[in-house]
């Protein structure tokens, strides 16, 4: 099974298709369900333009990993996963230009060949930058 630790562990959120650059709104809740939805498509450019370069990604094992490993985690060929449902999703606002979404998922898949589950609870952290919303932070608590 390719299906990765890091794979396991991604942080995600809501539903299908990723809305194009521009088309993303301006609010941190509209900002964060764009993101969900470019992991879940693929969308590995709206991924590139939505991640800091600088992104501290913590997986479920606790490694500390970037953007790179974060976006190849999600685009994997031959990798397609279910919608999901997030269970109680809490909103924190840190100012006008910060905030953090997170909630507790089942992300469910396939991934080389073999159907997988990972349960798991999440954290992403945004922060405008020159305008800009992008996810700079991302902590991923697995459950069993």
């Amino acid at each position: 099974m390719r299906l990765s630790i890091t794979m396991l562990a991604l942080a995600v959120a809501t539903p299908a298709t990723a809305a194009p650059a521009g088309q993303r709104g301006d609010t941190l809740v509209a900002f964060a369900d764009a993101f969900d939805k470019a992991q879940l498509t693929k969308d590995g450019t709206a991924l590139t333009e939505m991640v800091s370069d600088d992104l501290v990604f913590i997986d479920g094992s606790g490694k500390r990993l970037g953007k790179r490993d974060f976006i190849a985690g999600w685009t994997g060929a031959g990798d397609s996963y279910e919608p999901i449902v997030l269970v109680d999703r809490v909103v924190t606002s840190l100012g006008p230009d910060a905030g953090i979404v997170g909630a507790e998922t089942v992300l469910k898949g396939i991934s080389g060949g073999t159907a997988f589950a990972s349960h798991f609870r999440y954290a992403d952290t945004f922060h405008r930058i020159k305008g800009q919303w992008r996810v700079v932070h991302i902590q991923v608590t697995r459950m069993p």
